[in-house]
This record gives structure tokens, C-alpha cells and sequence, in this order.
């Protein structure tokens, strides 16, 4: 859809909403209503989705840096874009952080610097030294996470010895065994397959301007013993730390042709899911790394697979006039699954355009025909979900499904009735045990293997967490078959058993209690709960607890430490927005707490469709890697407005829906 139809059409579908005038609050959130739906409908693509930014860390477009110099094909114009965006990221403290405004990371601020000076930044430069300084500060290059660890090693910066043994042979296990590829998460999975390849085979980095950072090491690399440590410092880990000891003795005994065998498993596995223009996995670092093992392996440049996968890279890039990052992946299904909710909120017809185009988007791209990697644990389960990105058929995720889903069930079309049938089988059959869902996979709680040296970053698998379990009862409730029930019911009571001390559910893939809560308070109006029982009133209770002063709510990445539970800096639209939602789903649209919370997203600095929200209010990995979707600060504060209007104008306590 252009930008001009747009407006034009939405002007007509956001017109004649009842208005209720309280002291003017009414007309103010009516008149902001139909400013951000029509802002909102303009930036709907001519075939009726909806895409936004997606933007992590300063890693991944250092990482890009480093991939460019790697296969020494420098692109002086991109990095220099890049270049700019890692500069203005630098913190306060002289290093970069996980997050806006966070603490210094060692790694990130490792991986930014070396990009820099890659790209042509002195050491003596003043932002260099402050990094610099900051690096030796916190213990040096040589205190880097694992996946830091293994780029510097293929540039030559570190000794292979400094990374956890993973022998490619690890490919050819058998699934009994404690370690098999199918027992990891499918980020780990898309990602670790490639970097075995890499860590097998040793490259070093073209590297053609010969660019090493040793001035950022404490102690010379090369004079470094005791790489290997216990970061749990469990009595797990160190078994682990000493089987990774008794397999760097193991690996060089093992026969040539087993070897062999496990490259030709592990290259089959990449290419089978090689996933076109949208890279493997449709992640960045799965793609960074098969553009490697490509390139290691013997690829020529112009191999149809190499020209594919530097293609999806590429895409990636969001690139400027003077400055330019590099997104971690596109989130098209999961934004116009939520931009489509919002608007049915806002009040759009369903036979609009708008919504006619962006759910028959959504179900086109349902995934019907590929059994994924997800089939492992479910082989008797039909497929019926959705990817995360444009296509991504091998890794379907259960968010996304249970999101479309809801969307596509309230447009009440029996055209989309076949859609839904496969996709509540789905959902259904990708319940565990305990009654949650995870995002990927089922029953992926192997929590042994967050104790292997490898997986420092403590984010090898994809157990059930509260969020996606909430998205899923929503789903199953609001659709409200006879077939759901079961399963419903099972989601309820893990919600019920996962519920925290003071009242509030943590949130896995949203920043972070207040995402949490309100995806199970969501739920559970959605399943017609009684609304006064105690855990409910208790979580309201933690909501109100936590709106600031200015009416808003926030809450900071640091919250995913124990020690910095209650971390929070600013209020943002986000997060109030959730804050909001989840109140009126409890039946609180009249409470005062409400009322402020609209006071604030009415006053709040708003740059046309989109609030202003410079922090990162989305998880990719807690702890180790946050999101920033550029989308949430327009349709979630859209939604909770809607809402508030909604409810008010019916005389109603609490919306029939989970979202």
C-alpha cells in the first residue's frame, strides 16, 4: 500500500468511534488513536505486511565488520557507515554495553573496538583510548565470552587452545547420547553446525590490512595457561572443564574417515536449511558462519550457495545516508501479526483492505509442508506454524504462531478456517510435559549441557517459559474449541506454579516482569479466570507498585540479575503499554493507575507513528543479548489506547481477548 492510499483509506476506517468525554481524556486518546492507526496503515507494504527495525548490540554489525575482513571483501563505503553507528554507541563508562544506557561488556566492547581499528580507528584516537582503557580495566581481551573467544582465534589474536573443545565428530552421535545437535536450542543449533566446521578445520583471517589488537590483553595471549573456566562455578562445570581437558587429548586420536563423515554431515545440514535469501536460520550469526565454512571449505565466490548466503546477509543491513548498522534478523510475520492486532483494536473494519491484506499475508506464509528440526521431538505432528521472518520453514516458532493465530480467528472468515485448524494442531502438539511451551522446540530442557564450557553464554536451549505459555493458552482460549481445552487447562496451572514471590511473572523474551505479567494476566481474562483471586489481585498489586512517578512504567535489562531485580532508569511507552493491558485485562480500567499510565502515553514525546523509545525493551538472550524492535513503541502503545478507549466507551471492565 502507498503512503498517500493509506492515509486516506484509514482516515474512512478510524472515523465514527463513540466518544466519551472524561474531563477531555476521551477525545485526547480518540484524536491519538486515529493519528498513529492512520500513520500506522501508511507503513503497511502494497502486499499487507508490516516490517519494522530490528536492532541488538554493537556485536553484530562489528561482527559484519570482521566477516568483511575475514574473506577480504571490504566494502569501504558500508564500513564506514558502520563505522559511525559503533561510535556513537560507545557508553559513558568508555566501553559498550548489552543494552542502551547499560553496563560496560567486556565482549561487546572487545568486538567493537577490534572493528574499529579494522576499519582504520588509531589507537591513540580518544574513543580508542577510553576503550582501551576500559577493556584492561574489567581484565583484558583475554576475559572475552566463548563466541568472542573463536573470533579472535580466527583472527589469529588468541590460541585455539583459549576455546572449549567442540569436535565435529559430535555431529555423528547418536540421539541416546547426553550430547546430540537436536538437544540444543535452534539458534544454537543454526549457529554451532557452521562454527564446527571453523573450529575443525582452524582457518586464519585474510586479514589484509594485518590489524591485531594485543594492546588490549593484560596478560600477552600467548602467555595465558588457564583459558578454561567454571562460569557457574557448579560442581557440573568443573566436570565439564575437565572432560573439555580429556577431549583435547581424544580429538587428535580420532580416525580420518569418521572425520570426513562428520564434515559431510555438518556441510548436508547447512545447505538442506540454507533457507534461500533468508539466510540459515534466518540469524546472523548462523549466516556469518556459513559464509565462512563456505569459504574454508573450498567454495568458489561465485557458488550458488555462497552468492545466497552473503545475499542474506547483506539484507540485513539498514543503511543510511552517513551511518548504517546490521539487524540480527527481520521480524515481518511477528510485527504485522501484532501491527494487525492493534488495528483491529484501533477499531479498522475487518473488511478493510488494511486487514483483508494483512491476514491473507499471514496465512500464505503459514508453514505447511516441512517437518523442521522441531519434528524430533514431535514426529507425530503435522506442521501448521509460523516463522519468525519472511521464511524461515525449517525453525517455525510457537510465539508467532499463537500471535497469527489470534489474529487471523478474529477476523472470522471461513477462508482462513483451514489456517486455523493446522495451526491449533500445532500448538497443541508442541505442549511439554509440565504444561508449557517453549519457542521452538518441545520438551528442550537438557539443562545439563548449560554447564559445557561451550555455553558460557547460558543460552544453549529453549526450555517453556511463562510468555510464550500465556501466548498459547490466549490462542486456545479465544478460539475457544472443544479440542483446546485439555491443553488449556495444563497452561494454566504451569502459569499458576511459575507465578514469583512478590506477584509477577517473568517475561523471556519481552524486558521483563512487566511483559511477563501481562501475558499471563492476558491469558488468564482470556480463559475467564476469576479476576479477584488472590495471585491476581497479587499481581496487580506489583503492577501498581511499580508505575513511576511521571505515570509510566519501565523496566531495564539489568532486571535479569538477580542483584539488579528491580533495575529501572526511565518509563517507556512499551513497557507501559503492557503495564496497561495487563491492569485492564484484570479489570482495572477505572483505577487510577490506569488513568495515569494513559495520562503518560498521551503526553509522551511521539515522533508520528512511533513514541520515542531509545531503550531496548525486548530479549533476544537474557543477560547476554537484548533487542531493540523498533515497532513495539508504535503498535503496543496504539493497542493499550484503543483499549482503554474501548472499554471505556462500553461500559465494559476487561476485554474478551488474551492480547
Amino acid at each position: 500500500m502507498n503512503a498517500a492510499r493509506g492515509v486516506g483509506e484509514a482516515d474512512a476506517y478510524f472515523g465514527g468511534v463513540p466518544q466519551q468525554h472524561d474531563d477531555g481524556l476521551l477525545g485526547k486518546v480518540d484524536a491519538t488513536v486515529e493519528d498513529v492507526g492512520n500513520a500506522l496503515a501508511a507503513l503497511q507494504k502494497d502486499d499487507g505486511h508490516w516490517v519494522f527495525e530490528l536492532e541488538a548490540d554493537v556485536t553484530i554489525p562489528a561482527e559484519y565488520i570482521l566477516l568483511e575482513h575475514f574473506l577480504d571483501e571490504i566494502d569501504p563505503e558500508i564500513e564506514r557507515k558502520l563505522a559511525v553507528y559503533l561510535r556513537e554507541k560507545q557508553e559513558s563508562h568508555g566501553g559498550w554495553s548489552l543494552f542502551y544506557r547499560g553496563n560496560f561488556d567486556i565482549s561487546a566492547s572487545v568486538k567493537a573496538y577490534y572493528a574499529l581499528k579494522l576499519v582504520g580507528d588509531g589507537p591513540d584516537e580518544p574513543h580508542m583510548m577510553r576503550a582501551r582503557e576500559a577493556i584492561l580495566a574489567h581484565g583484558g581481551a583475554e576475559t572475552c565470552n566463548v563466541f568472542t573467544r573463536i573470533a579472535l582465534a580466527l583472527f589469529d589474536q588468541l590460541p585455539w587452545r583459549a576455546v572449549p573443545v567442540m569436535p565435529i565428530e559430535i555431529m555423528l552421535l547418536p540421539r541416546w547420547f547426553p550430547f546430540h545437535i537436536s538437544k540444543i536450542s535452534y539458534w544454537s543449533r543454526t549457529v554451532l553446525v557452521p562454527l564446527l566446521i571453523l573450529m575443525a578445520l582452524k582457518p586464519r583471517a585474510r586479514n589484509p590490512r594485518g590489524v591485531h589488537i594485543e594492546e588490549l590483553f593484560v596478560t600477552p595471549s600467548n602467555d595465558v595457561k588457564h583459558y578454561m573456566r567454571n562460569a557457574t562455578g557448579s560442581p557440573w562445570g568443573a566436570v565439564m572443564i575437565g572432560l573439555d581437558k580429556v577431549l583435547r587429548i581424544v580429538e587428535r586420536q580420532y580416525p580420518k574417515n569418521r572425520r570426513q563423515r562428520a564434515f559431510r554431515k555438518a556441510e548436508a545440514f547447512v545447505r538442506q536449511r540454507l533457507n534461500g535469501e533468508d539466510g540459515l536460520g534466518g540469524i546472523f550469526p548462523a549466516m556469518a558462519n556459513t559464509v565462512m565454512a563456505f569459504d574454508r571449505l573450498g567454495f568458489p565466490k561465485d557458488h550458488p550457495d555462497v552468492v545466497l548466503a552473503k545475499t542474506a546477509i547483506r539484507r540485513l543491513l539498514v543503511l543510511g545516508e552517513d551511518r548504517g548498522y546490521c539487524q540480527p534478523c527481520m521480524s515481518p510475520v511477528w510485527d504485522t501479526g501484532l501491527a494487525s492486532l492493534a488495528m483491529m483494536e484501533a477499531g479498522i473494519s475487518r473488511d478493510s483492505d488494511v486487514l483483508q491484506k494483512a491476514t491473507h499475508w499471514l496465512a500464505d506464509r503459514q508453514v505447511l509442508d516441512v517437518c523442521g528440526d522441531w519434528a524430533d521431538g514431535r514426529p507425530g505432528v503435522r506442521p501448521g506454524g509460523w516463522s519468525f521472518q519472511y521464511n524461515n520453514d525449517y525453525y517455525p516458532d510457537v510465539d508467532d504462531s499463537a500471535v497469527v493465530a489470534m489474529a487471523l480467528d478474529r477476523m472470522d472468515d471461513p477462508a482462513l478456517r483451514p489456517a486455523l485448524d493446522r495451526a491449533e494442531e500445532w500448538i497443541v502438539g508442541m505442549q511439554c510435559r509440565n504444561g508449557g511451551w517453549g519457542s521452538f522446540d518441545a520438551e528442550n530442557t537438557y539443562s545439563y549441557l548449560n554447564y559445557i564450557p561451550f555455553a558460557d553464554h547460558g543460552a544453549l536451549l529453549d526450555p517453556p517459559t511463562e510468555d510464550v505459555t500465556a501466548r498459547c493458552v490466549s490462542m486456545l482460549a479465544q478460539m475457544g474449541r472443544d479440542s483446546g481445552k485439555e491443553s488449556v487447562e495444563r497452561g494454566l496451572a504451569y502459569l499458576r506454579q511459575m507465578q514469583q514471590p512478590d506477584g509477577s511473572w517473568f517475561g523471556r523474551w519481552g524486558t521483563n516482569y512487566i511483559y511477563g505479567t501481562w501475558s499471563v494476566l492476558g491469558a488468564f481474562n482470556a480463559a475467564n479466570e476469576d479476576m479477584s483471586a488472590p495471585q491476581i489481585r497479587k499481581a496487580v498489586a506489583w503492577l501498581e507498585s511499580r508505575q513511576r512517578d511521571d505515570g509510566g512504567w519501565g523496566e531495564d535489562g539489568a532486571t535479569y540479575w538477580a542483584e539488579t531485580q528491580t533495575a529501572v532508569k526511565d518509563s517507556t511507552p512499551s513497557q507501559t503499554a503492557w503495564a496497561l493491558l495487563a491492569l485492564m485485562a484484570a479489570g482495572e480500567v477505572d483505577s487510577d493507575a490506569v488513568r495515569r499510565g494513559v495520562e503518560y502515553l498521551l503526553s509522551a514525546e511521539r515522533d508520528g507513528v512511533r513514541w520515542v523509545e531509545p531503550w531496548y525493551t525486548a530479549v533476544g538472550f537474557p543477560r547476554v543479548f537484548y533487542l531493540r524492535y523498533h515497532g513495539y513503541s508504535a503498535y503496543f502503545p496504539l493497542w493499550a489506547l484503543a483499549r482503554f478507549r474501548n472499554l471505556k466507551a462500553g461500559n465494559a471492565k476487561s476485554a474478551p481477548y488474551g492480547m
